[in-house]
């Protein structure tokens, strides 16, 4: 029997008897997080509900290429019968798109970490991404088949397993996916945009961080600054996916990028290609994530920064 039986009941009913739907997921939204309110959108839309989606910081331009992603708005307006929040590890990291003082209704999420901040709380840790228990829970969630959902929903599944490469993918996995192209969204194009495609600003960020990358046996890291994001003309404050190419490297075990945010603040991102929970280190320094892939967002200057969260990683990797 499935588990979260009883909560997708009551995340189908909640669903069913809400008319103004607020569809919210985390800040720095990556594929997952668009695909997946995109998805759970776009198929309310599709019912006739009053629908906002709302991501913080709004879609990232490399993310641009997901069916409605012009609908996305950084601020939610007026009042909600009921709040979503889509893969989001906690409630904080919603940021401004929950309104304050409001309450998380439907919690849909596939984080460990997840604590369970909703009124229905909808996890499932062992799955790949949250697209994926959307896709899965779909029907049972009283949702319509519309293409652009479907398509929104592959995007996130391709971005959060790397293309079908994240140990946490399973053949359940790609029978969604398959169901997912079986209607219509086209497998081929999304996966060029969500792994192949990247902007020359990119790959030139790419480059700085390729010059100063270390290894340490097992261990691999590298940065990249917040002038090379300037003389590079990446507008973004990530590390433009340099830690998921860099994680190919043969024999590494665990790759750290640090992405400088300013003088004071540094983005970590870890990646593990074997049993090293990458999350619990991440979350000595407040952040999270999964067992294979997590990040932080640390406070200090980049050197100490590294400093401390390399010594932790190398603890973890003994």
């Amino acid at each position: 029997m499935n588990p979260n039986l009883t909560m997708i009941e009551a995340a189908r009913a909640a669903l069913a008897a809400a008319n103004r739907i607020l569809v919210m997921a985390h800040i720095r939204p990556d594929g997952d997080a668009v695909g997946s309110a995109l998805g759970l959108g776009l198929g309310l839309l599709a019912q006739g509900k009053d629908v906002q989606i709302v991501l913080a910081d709004g879609v990232p331009a490399p993310l641009r290429y997901m069916a409605g992603y012009e609908k996305v708005r950084t601020k939610p307006e007026g009042e909600f019968d009921l709040t979503v929040a889509l893969d989001t590890a906690d409630q904080p990291r919603l940021g401004k798109a929950l309104p304050e003082g409001r309450a998380v209704d439907l919690n849909i999420d596939h984080h460990a970490t997840n604590p369970g901040f909703g009124r229905i709380n909808l996890i499932e840790p062992d799955a790949a991404a949250t697209a994926e228990i959307l896709a899965k829970e779909w029907k049972a969630l009283g949702l319509p088949r519309v293409a652009e959902a479907d398509a929104a929903l592959l995007a996130g599944i391709l971005s959060d397993t790397q293309g079908f490469r994240t140990p946490n993918t399973t053949p359940n996995t790609l029978r969604l996916a398959a169901d997912l192209a079986d209607c219509g969204a086209p497998l081929a194009e999304l996966y060029y945009h969500a792994q192949v495609k990247r902007t020359f600003e990119a790959v030139r960020l790419w480059g700085f961080g390729v010059a100063r990358v270390v290894r340490e046996d097992a261990l691999v890291w590298t940065s990249v600054t917040a002038e090379d994001r300037k003389a590079a003309g990446y507008a973004g404050r990530d590390d433009a996916d340099l830690v998921n190419w860099l994680s190919s490297i043969e024999g590494a075990r665990v790759v750290v990028v640090f992405t400088e945010q300013d003088a004071a603040t540094v983005k970590v991102s870890w990646r593990a290609s074997d049993a090293t929970d990458v999350a619990a280190v991440a979350g000595q320094f407040g952040g999270g994530g999964h067992r294979a892939a997590a990040g932080a967002v640390v406070k200090g200057s980049l050197a100490e920064v590294q400093e401390q969260t390399l010594a932790a990683t190398r603890l973890a990797l003994k």
